[in-house]
């Protein structure tokens, strides 16, 4: 199992648990997480964007052209931003912790 932290908007941690190989996306939903996710991971919409912890952002596999092309319409993206349909849960994201953006 990976281990992931969600901080709500208003600072909250939530815990939780998902199998490799499911995107954070899938984890996220499956966790009661408010990740919509509205094109259901075709990068159509930015629905699912999270912000990665600075520690772990550079555990992740770099973002695709078509990944930072929706990042750039996503209200409040950082550096840090994510698509969470796009990242694919391994074991060397255990304990990744991401947040969702207000």
């Amino acid at each position: 199992m990976i281990h992931l932290t969600f901080i709500a908007a208003d600072g909250t941690p939530h815990a939780l648990t998902a199998a490799e190989g499911d995107t954070l996306l899938a984890a996220g939903q499956a966790g009661n997480q408010p990740l919509e996710g509205t094109c259901e991971g075709q990068m159509a919409c930015a629905t699912c964007h999270v912000i990665v912890a600075a520690g772990d952002f550079d555990r992740l596999p770099p973002a695709g052209a078509e990944e930072e092309d929706m990042l750039d319409l996503a209200q409040g993206a950082t550096r840090t931003s994510r698509l969470a349909c796009q990242i694919v849960l391994t074991r060397a994201l255990d304990g990744l912790t991401v947040r969702i953006p207000a």
